[in-house]
């Protein structure tokens, strides 16, 4: 991709920051719709969010309502526009056809158009200070390869594309042989995701995109950079990523810099950034071409 190729913007609203770290996440429906359209209109172009059900749960099980009411809204004002929910973590135990009922669902209803599927197991519970993530699971989150499979088949069954994410080189290798054998759904995007505050998977550096990069280009498959528990943007990822041809996730559940900036301002830092590379955020037109994926 040319360095001057428009660049996919994702913003992630919320994850599970709580308003006592940042006052500016959106955490209700109504305000998880208007922080994704006050983003859209700056650039942002595919949209993550979580509720308020505990990433770490016993049953496994996230709703599916509170998607419905957040997202509906923005696809009547934007129904090319990808959106993807989260999935419970720490729920050992539990079968995947509970964890994922909601993606399931999410996508029989024609809403969202991306599934989410994680292909491994990561710890993610400790932080670089030594403390415990607030609310983290002392065992991994964990996927088995079974279970990437079937997230894989159910997506290309539902007509969806995948968001595949990718928390260690382990997740990707995985992911990378289901594509060589056809078993990765069409229209994906990898997200590789590099540890930040957060211990887990490779530092965000451009020696680690290299590492992915290496695995990951014989693939031709379309990817992007976030930085949980840091920041893509100062840390130099970002830039390294757009000029390496990749695109960018930034937003309140990823970041954790200094001070308490809103949604919307971090994706007016990327926008700038791309500006100041020569570039430019992608349309949800464009979004939709460079996936490869029909317009609804």
């Amino acid at each position: 991709m040319a360095l001057d190729s428009p660049v996919i913007l994702e913003v992630a609203v919320n994850g599970t920051t709580p308003r006592s770290r940042n006052p500016h996440v959106p955490r209700t429906p109504a305000e998880i719709t208007e922080d994704v359209l006050a983003c859209v209109e700056l650039g942002a172009t595919i949209a993550h969010n979580h509720n308020d059900e505990p990433m770490f749960t016993e049953d496994g099980v996230h709703a599916v309502e509170p998607y419905v009411q957040a997202w509906t809204p923005v696809l009547d004002r934007h129904p090319d526009m990808l959106l993807y929910p989260t999935m419970a973590a720490g729920a050992r135990g539990i079968t995947v056809e509970r964890r994922w009922g909601h993606v399931e669902e999410l996508a029989r209803r024609g809403l969202g158009g991306l599934t989410l599927v994680d292909p491994g197991s990561v710890n993610v519970g400790l932080l670089s200070d030594g403390r415990h993530l607030p609310g983290g699971a002392d065992a991994p989150y964990e996927n088995t390869v079974a279970d990437a499979e079937y997230m894989c088949a159910r997506t290309t069954a539902l007509g969806a594309a995948p968001s595949i994410s990718i928390f260690e080189p382990g997740f990707l290798r995985t992911a990378l042989t289901l594509h060589r054998h056809g078993r990765l759904p069409s229209g994906a995007i990898v997200k590789l995701y590099f540890g930040g505050g957060i211990e887990f998977g490779l530092p965000p550096t451009e020696k680690a995109l290299d590492a992915y990069l290496e695995m990951l280009e014989p693939s031709g498959l379309p990817w992007s950079v976030a930085v949980l528990g840091g920041d893509v943007l100062t840390s130099g990822l970002a830039e390294h990523a757009v000029r390496r041809g990749g695109h960018v996730r930034v937003g309140l559940e990823d970041f954790a810099g200094p001070g308490t900036p809103s949604n919307t301002e971090l994706v007016r830092g990327a926008v700038e950034l791309l500006d100041r590379l020569g570039t430019r955020p992608a349309t949800i037109a464009e979004t939709r071409g460079i996936l490869g994926l029909a317009r609804r």
